[in-house]
């Protein structure tokens, strides 16, 4: 079957091919086979999802294999499968058949920024009334309890460091840079990351002697830095595999005397501290359980002092509309996660008793940081296969990598630093 177009050209750098016939049904189940979806709801998603398209100019669809279209393009291979798999699981659908080859795009970012940018006005007001009939909700052994929120960081933080490692830059930072100029140089990441840093623990005030808790260690770079300055930090984790490497880096720093790596939940953290520092932790936590991350944030602080927290965020509306729905994100790539509104951020942290002093936000910088790693991601294809990780698990890191980046180019989500204290500072 010919391949329907949307204009579209494949890009130097294409994801590797997939069939969906290959790929491991016991690993991807929900791509190695098709959704039941009846003959007329996959209508409606073919013409509601072509409606759409049309709409948004630069993809609207075409046919044939001479399409000469600027912008963004999509190529569908498998066209039946495409709008089956969207009629029966929406945006899950629309990923999973990215997953299992079934559409191609010479710029998988900017496609999907195009359509973030217009997803109110995707679906007629009408439709989006039904919503709950045709969203999954989230499974409920997703949740962040103490052993869930375990199982939940082993699923994603424990795939391998050195698949981490593959895209990330030599800090290991796996949260928003803070870049000088645009558009972002590959060998600007390292210093970025470093910017980023400094400025969480300037507003912190973290400097010679001062006690800091680090919820959230990811491989230990902030509490290198942290140690640098002369602080004595205890920072947590739940990840074995961040602790390990963490320690590790820690070590080879001659900074062990100085930081304390646990492999504890924050809801047990221990101690009173100077200042508490917690870097895009808040959205694993999930919404049931953030009024107990804000009184653990708030029960860890010493008279005077400074919480520095840095959180991806989204819109309130959205927020509500994704807590309720299971998505691809959720299902793939962070389940148990939920991305925060400032709304909720405000509203939990005034409860716990505490004031917003500061609230910076630059969304810009994660979309390219975003870009960024899904660059060397793709660079670095042959040591992530030799890592074991087969085609189906790349085509999904890299649609969870430009997704993400669509959101923030679309400015559907931002990402902010903010500082809380007790009351006026010191």
């Amino acid at each position: 079957m010919p391949s329907q177009r949307i204009p579209v050209s494949r890009p130097a750098d294409a994801s590797p091919a997939i069939r969906r016939e290959h790929a491991d049904a016991d690993r991807w189940p929900d791509v190695a086979r098709l959704p039941s979806a009846g003959t007329a709801r996959t209508a409606i998603a073919r013409l509601l999802v072509n409606r759409a398209l049309h709409r948004l100019g630069p993809t609207e669809p075409t046919v044939g294999a001479h399409a000469h279209t600027a912008g963004p393009q999509l190529t569908l291979h498998d066209p039946d499968a495409f709008y089956r798999r969207i009629a029966r699981d929406g945006l899950i659908g629309f990923g999973e058949s990215y997953m299992a080859g079934e559409w191609d795009s010479n710029d998988l970012a900017g496609v999907l920024t195009l359509l973030a940018r217009h997803v109110d006005e995707l679906v007629p007001a009408p439709l989006r009334r039904l919503r709950g009939r045709w969203v999954s909700a989230r499974p409920t052994t997703d949740r962040n309890t103490r052993d869930g929120a375990r199982s939940n960081v082993e699923r994603h933080y424990d795939l391998s460091n050195d698949l981490f490692a593959a895209f990330l830059d030599p800090t290991l930072s796996y949260s928003s840079a803070l870049f000088t100029a645009f558009p972002a140089r590959p060998e600007s990441l390292e210093a970025a990351q470093h910017r980023k840093i400094g400025r969480l623990l300037d507003l912190a005030r973290v400097g010679e002697g001062t006690r800091l808790l680090e919820i959230g260690t990811g491989w230990g770079e902030l509490a290198l830095q942290a140690a640098a300055r002369g602080a004595r930090v205890t920072t947590l984790t739940l990840s074995a595999e961040q602790a390990a490497l963490a320690r590790e880096r820690i070590a080879a720093s001659g900074l062990s005397d100085r930081v304390e790596v646990q492999l504890r939940d924050y809801r047990d953290a221990e101690g009173r501290h100077d200042a508490v520092i917690s870097v895009e932790m808040i959205e694993a936590v999930g919404a049931e359980y953030w009024p107990s991350y804000f009184t653990a944030l708030r029960r860890a602080l010493a008279p005077g002092g400074r919480i520095a927290l840095q959180a991806i965020t989204m819109g309130h509306q959205q927020m509500l509309h994704t807590a309720a729905t299971h998505t691809f994100i959720s299902k793939y790539v962070f389940p148990g996660g939920l991305i925060p509104s400032r709304e909720v951020i405000a509203e939990h942290s005034a409860t716990a008793g505490l004031t917003t002093v500061a609230d910076n936000g630059y969304g810009d910088h994660y979309a390219e940081t975003l870009r960024l790693w899904r660059e060397r991601f793709t660079a670095n294809r042959t040591a992530v296969t030799c890592l074991g990780f087969d085609p189906v698990f790349q085509r999904m890191w890299e649609f969870y990598l430009a997704y993400s980046e669509a959101g923030f180019r679309s400015r559907y989500l931002d990402v902010r630093q903010l500082l809380l204290t007790e009351g006026t500072p010191r």
